[in-house]
């Protein structure tokens, strides 16, 4: 009887403990919080050195973790095991996330660096008034490709350049279901957010004939490929074709007539944000115009801050294969967010596409 006793207040000694130990924790992770902030973005997105600038002129800590794709990021999330303060995702993704109730809204006194922004690419069909997103990058989805490589006929000016007999397995494509099929209506003159079994069919149809010409579908490993010619021809974003091209200067870069995808890519504070002041600090911090500069020069993708193009090299703001005018954009479309049912078909005909590729 005695031992059953002496077990049980032992038990409730170290509950107690515990409890106590659990408390503490939290209450220092809770305070913890206000020091350091948990940084959600793409890989190679950002200019290290100014993640420690960041630190050293505010004192807060930045937890940085990368993702693969805007997917994989909203379902860690919808999750909700780890409390990501900002995170960056696409726009038709910012549509999603705003849907499941995924965002907090911005509060833009805290952002004075706001202004910056190009008036162009504020309040878009994603997210009026930018109540949820702030823009961070934005290009286009083209073709970079080597000219020494392809015959002179051959400058990708239209989607049906990469039909070509002469680039039989030649083409690599990014392994992406919207930028693929995207491609796929738009070759055909449709809009690549087409809700249209009957167009979906036809364009899966015409990708299948592009089949021989295709040597893989692929991510990252596109880059280097391109940079050591040991590749042609590629479908990919434009950020990565000017880091293809900063290193190999025989490359070239084009967005086909009949239209393409022109994105976006956003801050966004999530609702697992355990420090909101924060995550406001440091979307302020990367608006800040020589911040964006020469964070724009390190990641090489096009930058919506138009303070910070007057700092750039004019050769990089000029060049309009990377900023193209308003009349071009015109004829490029933003991804819509097409639902889970819609989303689900792209999903099917790409998988029927790439299982077409011998």
């Amino acid at each position: 009887m005695k031992s059953l006793i002496h077990a049980a207040i032992a038990i409730i000694v170290v509950c107690t403990f515990l409890f106590f130990a659990v408390d503490r924790l939290q209450s220092a992770g809770s305070a913890g919080s206000k020091d350091t902030i948990t940084v959600y973005n793409w890989g190679e997105y950002i200019d290290p050195g100014l993640i420690d600038q960041f630190t050293e002129e505010t004192g807060i800590k930045v937890i940085y973790e990368t993702f693969d794709s805007n997917e994989a990021m909203m379902t860690k999330v919808e999750q909700g095991g780890s409390a990501y303060d900002v995170a960056v995702p696409s726009e038709y993704m910012v549509e999603m996330m705003k849907e499941k109730d995924l965002l907090l809204p911005i509060d833009h006194s805290k952002l004075p660096n706001f202004n910056n922004i190009d008036p162009y690419f504020l309040d878009l069909a994603f997210d009026p008034g930018n109540k949820y997103s702030i823009p961070y990058f934005w290009g286009t989805v083209g073709i970079v490709y080597n000219p020494s490589l392809v015959d002179e006929h051959l400058d990708f000016s239209s989607w049906v350049d990469l039909w070509d007999a002469s680039l039989k397995g030649k083409v690599f494509l990014v392994d992406g279901a919207r930028e693929v099929m995207g491609m796929g209506l738009n070759s055909l003159g449709e809009s690549l957010n087409s809700k249209d079994d009957a167009l979906l069919r036809e364009a899966t149809d015409k990708l299948i004939t592009l089949s021989p010409n295709i040597k893989a579908v692929i991510g990252d490993e596109i880059t280097p490929l391109m940079i050591n010619n040991e590749a042609t021809v590629a479908l990919t974003w434009s950020g990565q074709a000017a880091d293809m091209m900063w290193e190999n200067e025989e490359l070239d870069y084009a967005v086909p007539e009949e239209g393409s995808n022109l994105w976006f890519d956003n801050f966004v504070i999530p609702k697992t944000a355990a420090n909101i002041d924060g995550a406001h600090a440091f979307i302020n911090f990367m608006l800040d115009a020589e911040n964006s500069a020469q964070n724009n020069d390190y990641v090489g993708y096009s930058t919506p801050n138009a303070a910070a193009m007057e700092l750039m090299d004019p050769e990089v703001i000029e060049d309009e294969r990377f900023y193209p005018t308003e009349e071009i954009r015109e004829k490029l479309e933003v991804y819509e967010n097409l639902g889970l049912e819609w989303l689900g078909k792209y999903n099917e005909y790409f998988l029927e596409f790439k299982m077409s590729i011998r």
